[in-house]
């Protein structure tokens, strides 16, 4: 019923398209508008054609837009949309409709560099890098790790990432353990929990590139995942080098998860609900569902940026509305689905 709304004889319908660019384009507007200090689209247009053109305008409103809301909203667009590109391709290549962007243990690895950098007292772009380094430095070792005697297998690199994942979340641990209780404890938990708060156009200067490479490298090789989604030797007999392809998305996939962990912090859900949404809209053709899954998990984590800092007078962690917004439509998918994801 949901699919037949977007498309129609088997065409992607006009309307789908329109919708696919305003959704992000209408929520980033709303997130500019809504905030402590409310503003009106008169007020935003009036500043931006003062801005650009060189004329007058209130400072206030330059440190609110420019410094303050613009970087988040772009920060949560990139990252929401690199997640939900990540999601949709472990699904693929794993062949599981649970499978999320830190099942290599990619987001255990970011945020064990990330709890490093804040007890070295590092600068905030360097705890990034750090995090980053450590994300890709983490499916290296799951790499190594699930490499058998014939090569890797779908299972032996989910129980390497499991591995790896929980000896990463072990050492953070540790390190919270031995952290001091009123200054780096509350820092690591807190960024742990994830937060648009770090977010400025340095940061985005060093992930946003590797995001969107990332998705550039999904989206020119997503014929070959929608032939991964079936079985390994049916892959092979349509010409498919399983496991050089199988190696390229999960680079590009660490790529895009470490880097939105380096900017942000540990998120959850996007990833996982993302892909099932656009599949439900446009139907399982990769193509199709890329897309729909960049512009629905742009625009809810945005979405999700503008809540974090107005339903409460402290800014709320981004993994506790994820979670508040990323159960109840998970539970919706699984009664519409009957469980049967696939």
């Amino acid at each position: 019923m949901i699919k037949g709304i977007f498309i129609k004889d088997k065409k992607i319908k006009l309307s789908s398209y329109v919708i696919l660019i305003s959704l992000p384009i209408l929520i980033s507007i709303l997130a500019l508008v809504i905030g402590r200090m409310p503003l009106s689209i008169r007020q935003i247009v009036d500043f931006f054609n003062a801005y650009l053109s060189g004329g007058d305008y209130d400072p206030m409103l330059e440190s609110v837009i420019i410094n303050v809301r613009l970087p988040r909203i772009i920060t949560g667009l990139i990252v929401g949309a690199g997640l939900s590109t990540a999601g949709l391709a472990f699904q693929g290549v794993f062949s599981n409709p649970l499978a999320t962007p830190d099942i290599l243990g990619v987001s255990s690895a970011a945020s064990l560099g990330a709890v490093i950098g804040i007890l070295l007292s590092i600068s905030t772009l360097s705890i990034q890098a750090l995090a980053l380094v450590f994300g890709l430095i983490g499916v290296v070792l799951t790499l190594y790790i699930g490499k058998g005697r014939t090569g890797s297998s779908t299972i032996m690199l989910i129980l390497a990432g499991l591995v790896v994942s929980s000896l990463s979340n072990a050492l953070a641990s540790l390190l919270k353990y031995t952290a001091d209780p009123t200054d780096k404890l509350p820092a690591i938990s807190y960024w742990l929990m994830g937060s648009f708060a770090r977010s400025s156009y340095k940061n985005l200067m060093l992930s946003a590139p590797l995001i969107i490479l990332g998705v550039i490298i999904i989206r020119l090789l997503i014929f070959r995942l929608n032939i991964m989604s079936l079985s390994e030797d049916e892959a092979k007999s349509l010409g498919v080098n399983v496991k050089k392809t199988r190696l390229i998305f999960i680079f590009a996939s660490t790529l895009i998860t470490a880097s939105s962990i380096s900017m942000c912090g540990q998120v959850g859900w996007i990833g996982l609900i993302i892909p099932h949404m656009a599949r439900m809209m446009v139907g399982a053709n990769n193509t199709h569902t890329l897309p729909f899954s960049i512009s629905l998990g742009a625009s809810l984590m945005v979405l999700i940026e503008a809540l974090s800092r107005t339903v409460s007078v402290i800014e709320l962690p981004i993994s506790v509305l994820t979670a508040i917004i990323g159960a109840p439509i998970f539970i919706s998918l699984i009664r519409k689905t009957g469980g049967g994801f696939n």
